[in-house]
């Protein structure tokens, strides 16, 4: 079988779901007597990448608008499969949260706690609206990709597209490291969110709806022992940053808008006591790291495939 024939049709989006499934399933392989779901996790990630290579080669193949529209957005799904996976992942292998490293860094560059200090200023109308911004999160991503789609300008599309899955691969990567809860668990409590910081009309709404997407199980007696391992380092912020700088360097219309809703996420992130602040910086390490390692990947991959088409 001629393996090169079938990874060519790959763009570097479809290079980097494959190989982090396939590093996913080798870790489900190293701890599988830890993994309880382990089978079942291999399966998903071995369909993943038979899936991409299908489509990816279909696409190719034959010209049509439903394969080209899938190929295109079968990423953002693909997203979220993959970090639900994790739920069942960064627990086992590791045994351990590490809040207490991330809260003693805090402290040390801060003298306290930044979520604790910042409760002073909280306001209904401010958690409101900071509570929207923090869950429009991925819908964003879709605003800008759909920007550049329609337009046409699919190589900036798929660039940008790469940007995106690449660093939240990255991110990924950081969780399974360094697996922490957050403040909202460690440093305050958690039931009682909603009487301490309060909203207006939808913020808790919107908070059970990011607890559900953090696999939070509303009325579970404890919700610490099933909430994923994600805070180190803050996605939000590194693929926010990623996302402003996609907006800034392609010059979108929706520029301005994503701008000032990244920064009020941004903020979100410590104000609404999902992150350490410390959490945040290594969000804008990972972001220039994201950036900075993105154009070796994006042209290494195109290069060698041109080289096996011939």
């Amino acid at each position: 079988m001629n393996l090169k024939k079938y990874f060519s049709p790959l763009q570097p989006v479809d290079f980097v779901v494959i190989v982090f499934a396939a590093f996913l399933i080798a870790l489900d392989i190293i701890f599988h007597s830890s993994i309880e779901h382990h089978l079942a996790l291999i399966s998903v990630n071995v369909i993943v990448i038979i899936f991409v290579l299908m489509v990816a080669n279909f696409d190719v193949r034959y010209e049509n608008k439903l394969l080209k529209s899938t190929r295109s957005w079968y990423i953002a799904p693909m997203i979220l499969l993959t970090y639900k996976q994790l739920s069942f992942m960064i627990a086992p292998i590791h045994g351990k949260d590490y809040d207490t490293l991330l809260i003693e860094i805090d402290r040390w560059l801060f003298g306290v706690d930044p979520t604790v200090w910042m409760w002073q200023f909280s306001h209904p109308l401010l958690t409101e609206i900071v509570q929207i911004a923090y869950t429009s999160f991925y819908f964003l991503f879709i605003i800008a990709g759909y920007e550049l789609y329609k337009k046409g300008e699919f190589e900036k599309f798929y660039y940008a597209a790469f940007l995106i899955v690449y660093g939240f691969y990255l991110s990924y990567i950081g969780y399974l490291f360094l697996p922490a809860v957050g403040p909202r668990f460690t440093l305050h409590d958690f039931g009682a969110t909603n009487t301490e910081l309060p909203g207006l009309f939808i913020t808790n709404f919107l908070r059970d709806f990011v607890n559900y997407g953090g696999s939070i199980v509303k009325g579970h007696p404890n919700p610490i022992e099933i909430v994923q391992r994600d805070v180190f380092p803050s996605g939000h912020t590194q693929l926010t940053l990623v996302l402003m700088y996609i907006s800034a360097h392609y010059n979108l219309k929706s520029k301005l808008f994503l701008w000032v809703i990244g920064i009020l996420l941004i903020f979100g992130t410590v104000y609404l006591r999902y992150h350490y602040v410390i959490d945040l910086i290594a969000g804008g390490v990972f972001m220039i790291l994201n950036i900075g390692t993105a154009k070796f990947v994006y042209n290494g991959w195109n290069n060698l495939r041109m080289r096996w088409r011939g």
